[in-house]
């Protein structure tokens, strides 16, 4: 079977959605599907209004039907409602041709963190675009409660894995802090709620992994803290090694990948019970939830590194694979059959 999915996150981006369609490309291939990418890269691109770091492509309708008719795609799947996935969408809408979609960021909550425009507006976009697809993939049972409640159907679980060979406890680094680390990782954007770890009165050294809009503004109000910006790889995963906790403020977050690959890592977590770490953590004795950050992260330094090492062992990306393509199996429209749902696990629909 030969899918392809349309994102508008791509190259230079370094974010959650990338780094899941990347490792499901990769797991996707040994259970015998092959994944092709319709990205920005071809068209014109703008700039992200108040994220000029980020770039939005310019789709032109013709390159869209040239490169799906290239393709030869058995499963059309939409990743992401920007200007991409929308053309994708109505080439499918206009030839009656069934698709799946994924939700995977909170663009009501980030927009209105931005602009003074309504979360239900935005929702209420999101919930027509997402409404002509057959699947509608989530990552957490939390969110397709939340959006099961908004009125969005057919939603489908559609977890996420971690690279346990890449984020691995013995790829720690020597780093000139003083301790305890706590660190950070992720966009250094008004959405990611920074301020909220970096105003904390605690221990050691506070880090921050990333690049993002609020950078500048962020390193002078907080000089003490040490801001890395972007790394990838081998030394991203040294620095979530060397750290002692590893802090997630974010209450927007869908799942948050860099929890799992923390985890893996051997450093619990700190963040508020919300959505993303409540689904990722739970009640495991990997982590601490609180709506006191600090005492979470203080907290957070008496958890076993080996239990986070241990829980993470128990996500694979081939799991998260084997779901995509469950239901991506739906919309297949070629003489292409898919293994036996049962043989593809958690890939129940509400």
């Amino acid at each position: 079977m030969r899918v392809l999915i349309a994102t508008d996150a791509w190259y230079p981006q370094v974010n959650g959605v990338l780094r899941t369609l990347t490792a499901l490309q990769r797991a996707a291939r040994s259970l015998g599907v092959t994944v092709d990418f319709l990205s920005p890269e071809g068209h014109r691109t703008v700039p992200v209004p108040t994220y000029p770091g980020l770039r939005l492509a310019v789709p032109r309708r013709s390159r869209i039907i040239r490169r799906i008719e290239e393709s030869q795609p058995d499963a059309i799947h939409i990743a992401t409602e920007g200007p991409l996935g929308h053309a994708v969408r109505s080439y499918c809408r206009r030839r009656g041709r069934p698709f799946t979609t994924s939700y995977t960021t909170r663009f009501p909550e980030y927009i209105s963190a931005r602009v003074p425009v309504p979360q239900q507006w935005i929702y209420a976009a999101l919930r027509r675009f997402h409404a002509a697809a057959t699947v509608t993939m989530v990552a957490t049972p939390s969110l397709m409660s939340e959006l099961s409640e908004r009125g969005f159907n057919n939603l489908g679980l559609w977890t996420r894995g971690v690279d346990i060979e890449l984020f691995r406890p013995d790829r720690a680094i020597a780093m000139e802090f003083s301790r305890p680390i706590f660190i950070c990782v992720g966009r250094v954007a008004v959405e990611k709620n920074l301020e909220a770890f970096l105003s904390l009165e605690l221990p050691g050294t506070k880090v921050v992994v990333g690049k993002g809009p609020m950078e500048a503004e962020l390193k002078a109000r907080f000089p003490a803290v040490k801001f890395l910006g972007q790394l990838e790889n081998g030394t991203l995963a040294g620095c979530l090694a060397t750290a002692d906790v590893f802090v997630f403020p974010s209450r927007t977050d869908t799942f948050g990948i860099v929890q799992l690959e923390a985890l893996a890592s051997g450093v619990p977590i700190a963040a508020f019970p919300v959505t993303g770490p409540k689904d990722v953590i739970g009640t495991h004795p990997v982590g601490v939830l609180s709506e006191d950050l600090r005492a979470a992260c203080l907290g957070a330094l008496q958890v076993s590194r080996e239990a986070c090492r241990a829980f993470a062992l128990q996500h694979s990306w081939e799991r998260s694979a084997r779901q995509f393509i469950g239901h991506v199996g739906k919309v297949v429209t070629t003489h292409v059959r898919v293994a036996n749902p049962t043989e593809l696990p958690d890939g129940a629909l509400v």
